[in-house]
């Protein structure tokens, strides 16, 4: 029996160090790494009984080719050469019939590893003159914003939590999806600090905290602006640090002006009263700390709520202090050298000769359906599942039944995506390859080699795509670089949150915290200033956060609202991790409910366990009905990600949502959703 280091490569902020317990070239326990200063030595429900995905029975283990039709799910094996033959055949072919930008790449955050994630693969693209993919689909909306504001996306630490007196988790669910903050929050309450939760949902985080606020959704941003309304009302802003580090205040104070307690009651469902009380509370008392999360953004003003929100640290000197300031993303203190490693300069030497176009990830419906010169006429699908996670899903659906549509899946499972795979290629898991990750919910560099071996003849992406760059011809020395060679080009850097950070030492210590503090001082990244944005200052932007309603909202467009009377949120499951682990029973189970208030479901004579139908002029789905205190009136929600083959009916909340885009960063707009529910039976 042996011990070996790993890490966790989901989506999930927290990017846990852990211990894999192995006999005999098996592993029989997974647990969290005691030593790591954030995981603590526990894992999430959700991780700790990965060993069964690991060594589930509906692993795909060999490369397959479809012998049904598309959707079917219907496949035959075949060897590696016979795969990357035909792939090769086929992405040539269609480069040379219609032009490389006819292919398109789609991935996201499958594995959160960098070389497998965002390394060979975009190597191979960038090589091939394919369109770029614009990520869109998860945090750019938010990311914009908060640059947009700070510069920099720095962030507080978790340590720095358990300094806090007040915590305001605004849109997110720590308990279910950021469970290692949440010892931290611990902490800080045991030594008297309060915890606020702004969120449409009871969360578990909600019911835990010492006040929830049920706000309608959408309107963070004007419940924001009360805030400020109050702050710089009642003089409690901190002059000095505005006057010396930030940018238009004058207009901020102008722009709050607009926003009185009375009428952003009115907007976001909080009292006035409320909203005056939270203003005094968050700034006078020190040290306080928001945690915002992605939730926030994904409306159609989530860019500039999230803009609002990060000025508020700015607005009262929160960033002077430890356990102050403000949490959505430590991602960017990760300084890798992401250009040596994705190699963008290779698009000149692909037959395109320039930079190819850029197809926005939230549009991938019109993508496949409407978009020309040229139109996509290839796919190569990894570390995603659009079919199941990207909005508007029947118009989805309707392009990936194209027969003159060629789709390669990179998979573990058999996805509702690899359903329409044309061929469908085995991946590995974390446990069994190398790679080094970043985190956007701390400040350490992992590293984990393999722990295990790959079953059949799965492959890692670094593997596959160095393989199709090989077939392709392609003869440029990078795509025979190994993981080292990957990673060292990554930790070549001339920032210095990453000096003196090697793999040598990687190897030795498995993570290491960066550079952000010297020794174990916390990272206040904003106390004197050194915003990264032009002018080295925060920037309130006070023109660019006017408040208007979402279109679909209960203060939006009045026709809208009169055929779809409620708002759809369809937001994470606790337990599972978008779409990973949408095979479990379990996870069927959470996301096959809509949760509805008492009041919705009276005059439409629905009880709890009732079948739904849930339904807008995109699409509908049949659900089953929980009639609890989960949502205010007026609010739905479906937990998300269900697969589509375990429905009765092939669809799951994306069915729904529109594919209207954010104010900035180009994401999409899942939680404004109108919707009509009734009763269809038992």
């Amino acid at each position: 029996m042996e011990t070996v280091h790993s890490v966790c490569a989901l989506d999930c902020p927290d990017c846990c160090s852990m211990l894999v317990q192995v006999e005999d070239g098996r592993a029989t326990r997974l647990r969290g790494d005691p030593d790591h200063p954030v995981t603590q030595g526990f894992l999430c429900g959700k991780v700790a009984q990965y060993l069964e995905r690991e060594y589930s029975p509906d692993r795909l283990l060999y490369p397959q080719k479809r012998v049904g039709a598309k959707g079917e799910g219907r496949f035959e094996r075949i060897s590696w050469d016979e795969a990357l033959d035909t792939i090769a055949q086929r992405l040539a072919a269609t480069a040379q019939e219609h032009g490389p930008e006819a292919i398109l790449p789609y991935s996201y955050g499958g594995t959160l590893g960098m070389l497998n994630g965002a390394g060979m693969d975009r190597r191979f693209f960038h090589r091939l003159g394919a369109s770029r993919l614009d990520r869109t689909i998860c945090a750019t909306a938010g990311g914009a914003g908060l640059t947009a504001t700070n510069g920099f996306r720095y962030a507080t630490e978790p340590e720095q939590f358990r300094l806090s007196k007040l915590i305001i988790a605004w849109g997110a669910n720590i308990h279910g999806a950021n469970i290692h903050l949440w010892p931290f929050i611990v902490e800080a309450r045991r030594n008297g600090a309060k915890l606020v939760v702004i969120d449409p949902i009871r969360t578990r985080t909600a019911a835990l905290a010492d006040q929830h606020f049920a706000i309608n959704p959408g309107s963070d941003l004007a419940l924001a602006l009360g805030l400020m309304h109050v702050i710089i009302g009642e003089k409690l802003y901190d002059a000095d640090y505005v006057d010396r580090y930030t940018n238009g205040f004058d207009a901020l104070r102008k722009r709050a002006l607009d926003y009185p307690p009375e009428r952003v009651a009115a907007l976001t469902g909080i009292a006035a009263a409320d909203i005056v009380q939270l203003a005094r509370d968050y700034a006078t008392t020190r040290p306080a700390a928001i945690r915002v999360n992605y939730g926030v953004q994904r409306s159609e003003q989530g860019g500039a709520a999230v803009r609002a929100i990060a000025a508020l640290p700015a607005l009262v000197g929160s960033w002077r202090e430890a356990g102050g300031g403000l949490q959505l993303s430590t991602s960017q203190a990760f300084q890798f050298n992401r250009a040596g490693l994705e190699m963008p300069e290779l698009q000149h030497r692909s037959p395109l000769g320039r930079e190819a176009r850029i197809v926005n990830m939230s549009l991938l419906g019109k993508a496949l359906t409407e978009m020309d010169k040229p139109p996509v006429k290839a796919m190569v699908v990894y570390n995603s599942n659009p079919a199941t996670v990207a909005p508007d899903q029947n118009v989805v659906l309707r392009g990936l039944r194209r027969e003159d549509l060629f789709t390669v899946v990179l998979e573990q499972f058999q996805t509702d995506t690899a359903d329409y795979a044309d061929i469908l290629l085995p991946a590995t898991t974390f446990l069994e390859h190398t790679d080094v990750y970043f985190a956007y919910g701390h400040h350490y560099l992992p590293l984990a080699r393999p722990a295990l071996p790959a079953p059949g003849e799965a492959r890692s992406n670094v593997e596959t795509f160095r393989a199709l760059a090989l077939r392709m011809g392609f003869d440029d020395a990078c795509f025979r670089d190994t993981e080292d060679d990957m990673i060292r080009t990554l930790l070549n850097s001339d920032h210095p949150f990453l000096d003196g950070i090697t793999l040598e030492r990687l190897d030795r210590e498995h993570f290491v915290r960066l550079n952000v503090a010297p020794g174990n001082q916390p990272f206040l990244p904003f106390a004197q200033g050194g915003f990264g944005t032009a002018s080295g200052k925060c920037e309130f932007g006070a023109e660019t956060l006017d408040y208007t309603p979402p279109v679909e909202s209960r203060h939006g467009d009045n026709a809208l609202r009169g055929k779809y009377p409620l708002e759809l949120i369809s937001s994470k499951n606790d337990d599972s991790m978008n779409s990973t682990f949408g095979y479990r029973a379990s996870v069927d189970e959470d996301t096959s409910i809509l949760h509805l208030h008492p009041a919705d479901a009276g005059p439409r004579s629905i009880r709890t366990g009732d079948r739904v139908r849930v339904f807008n002029d995109r699409g509908s789905l049949l659900l089953k009905a929980n009639v609890d205190g989960v949502v205010q009136a007026g609010v739905v929600r479906a937990p998300s990600t269900r697969w589509l083959k375990r429905s009765s009916d092939g669809r799951n909340a994306n069915a729904l949502t529109s594919d209207r885009l954010t104010d900035i960063g180009g994401g999409p707009t899942f939680y404004n959703c109108l919707v009509q529910v009734e009763r269809c039976g038992d």
